[in-house]
């Protein structure tokens, strides 16, 4: 059974910083591919992040030198690091694998 957990939300005021983790079960974690997406209120989920399973990254441009995603497969867990929080980044963020396989989402809101 795959399970993917998301944790490390929170509220942040601009310019602030999070990180999120994704710890996987069920899955060869260190021949996958991990990806993170968002939802914004009233939005569609959009793709954020991705990572290969030999540590390539790609990223939305609208987050381009803010977030970096990053992977330690000793311990199934990726990470999406989050710089200089705008408002326009409030969402809920989800970790994918692939097989469409979604974590729970966790809440990141920038405000002050």
């Amino acid at each position: 059974q795959v399970q993917l957990v998301e944790s490390g939300g929170g509220l942040v005021q601009p310019g602030g910083s999070l990180r999120l983790s994704c710890a996987a079960s069920g899955i060869s974690f260190s021949r996958a591919s991990m990806g993170w997406y968002r939802q914004a209120p009233g939005k569609q989920r959009e793709w954020v992040a991705l990572i290969t399973s030999v540590g390539s990254t790609n990223y939305l441009n609208s987050v381009k030198g803010r977030f970096t995603s990053s992977r330690d497969n000793a311990k199934s867990t990726t990470y999406l690091q989050m710089n200089s929080l705008k408002p326009e980044d409030t969402a809920v963020y989800y970790c994918w694998s692939p097989g469409e396989y979604w974590g729970q989402g966790t809440q990141v809101t920038v405000s002050s």
